[in-house]
């Protein structure tokens, strides 16, 4: 451990929400490409994979980067361009740097995992999306159709499955194991949310179902450490696996600053991450960490400011509040590590 990153702070603060019931969560802190200090609390074990939820997107943009890399995307062009059948039902215009940023216009755009992994079902349903409002307009949060449209141009425009695409190109690579398609057979242990009440809202997480789909907006899943040595490599960029301009636009480079409704704040969106205040540091106001939530109170963030990354994941409620007060706690005391 480094000397002066006292954890003392990080590992009280978890112990006490275990003590008010959470019934799991890790924590991990990394720096210089290694972990710092990682630790299980509650039901979860060292190995204990989570159900990370939309903390999945920043993975699956930094596989779309290596296809702007290789010439194959650009960001200006329409989806349609690629996928002809997204630009139906009005959707002709949006550009793929919208759908990266969620301005593209079709926020409620449904896909159910089954569909999702499914090419043809999944090709079918983005046809018949509706544009919701004006592309470039608004950023509204899409929480899981722009991502199904990144799944499928990987697939486009790679030739490979989409989650089979992640794994060979990213996380293999930064030594990472497979975290998106885990097939039911080998779920066993993952931790997940708390059962919801409502058999609608249990249809909405059928974590088995997302998991296995790998669903790109939110199906992946990870320990704290490897989601912490994620966002190292989006740091340090370990065997030059992105160009240096890509990573460097799609960490830093703020291209969307109209107003989140959900946050209250500007949405600093990059092409793959949130930058500054947006992804849960209300009180720090670092203006150069960045990173993603997820629902539940799931987070992964880099602090360029110190070289720290963190995650904490969490298992308990399906809630908006609780665990993401919890969260917004954790990320404050992660970022004054090295200050």
């Amino acid at each position: 451990m480094t000397p002066n990153l006292d954890m003392a702070p990080l590992k009280t603060a978890a112990e006490a929400a275990i003590a008010d019931g959470l019934t799991a969560c890790q924590v991990a802190v990394a720096r210089d490409g290694q972990i710092l200090w990682t630790e299980s609390f509650g039901s979860a074990e060292p190995n204990t994979r989570f159900w990370i939820a939309s903390a999945t997107k920043p993975i699956v943009a930094s596989a779309i980067w290596l296809l702007i890399d290789e010439g194959k995307l650009d960001i200006t062009r329409p989806v349609a361009h690629y996928i002809p059948e997204f630009g139906r039902s009005g959707k002709q215009e949006v550009t793929l740097e919208q759908v990266l940023l969620m301005t593209g216009g079709f926020p409620d755009a449904p896909m159910s995992s089954a569909d999702g992994a499914d090419p043809e079902r999944r090709r079918q349903q983005m046809a018949d999306w509706p544009l919701e409002h004006a592309p470039g307009t608004r950023y509204v949060y899409h929480g899981m159709s722009a991502h199904w449209v990144l799944a499928e141009l990987i697939e486009r425009l790679s030739g490979m499955p989409f989650c089979d695409f992640v794994e060979e190109r990213v996380t293999r690579p930064l030594g990472l194991p497979r975290v998106l398609g885990v097939p039911r057979a080998q779920q066993t242990g993952i931790a997940q949310l708390s059962a919801p009440a409502s058999a609608e809202v249990q249809r909405q997480y059928d974590y088995a179902a997302k998991i296995e789909a790998g669903e790109p907006g939110g199906g992946a899943v990870m320990t704290a450490a490897q989601l912490a040595l994620f966002y190292q490599a989006l740091l340090h960029n370990p065997g030059n696996l992105w160009h240096p301009e890509t990573l460097a636009d799609g960490v830093s480079h703020v291209r969307c600053t109209l107003p989140d409704p959900l946050m209250n704040l500007p949405a600093n969106r990059t092409l793959g991450v949130v930058v500054g205040p947006g992804f849960g540091a209300t009180w720090m106001q670092s203006e150069t960490a960045f990173g993603w939530p997820g629902v539940g109170g799931q987070l992964g963030f880099a602090e360029p400011a110190t070289g720290i990354s963190f995650a904490f994941l969490q298992m308990g409620e399906v809630d908006l509040t609780a665990p993401f007060i919890r969260a917004v706690q954790m990320t404050n005391l992660a970022l004054a590590l090295g200050r």
